[in-house]
């Protein structure tokens, strides 16, 4: 969507990259409600489970191939699954950024 202000103008995803960025955000705020304290750490290991990163690069002549994996939710998980201060709203919010990484993979490789 775009809404043209004279010679400015502003550029909004597709309606529904919005619709899932505010329903995430929604859950996002409800699952740090649930915290007693450091309530921002849901935001942050969200943010760090939608990290994905290659791995393995080969380059051909008919292009450049990346093999991507989701880093974050791989370090994040096993450190919640021991961590003492376990809480079920931060592995919510780590599966929710790792779905995110699966999405950005798909179109990684798909768009």
């Amino acid at each position: 969507m775009e809404f043209s202000f004279g010679n400015a103008a502003i550029v909004l995803p597709p309606l529904h990259i919005t619709i899932i960025g505010i329903i995430i955000i929604f859950l996002l705020v409800r699952w740090s409600k649930q915290l007693e304290t450091r309530r921002f750490t849901v935001f942050i290991y969200f943010l760090i489970c939608t990290t994905i990163m290659p791995v393995f690069s080969y380059a051909t002549t008919e292009g450049i191939f990346q093999l991507f994996i989701p880093i974050g939710f791989m370090a994040v998980f096993p450190y919640l699954y021991r961590s003492e201060s376990y809480h079920s709203s931060k592995m919510k919010a780590s599966i929710l950024g790792f779905l995110i990484a699966l999405y950005q993979l798909f179109h990684q490789y798909m768009g």
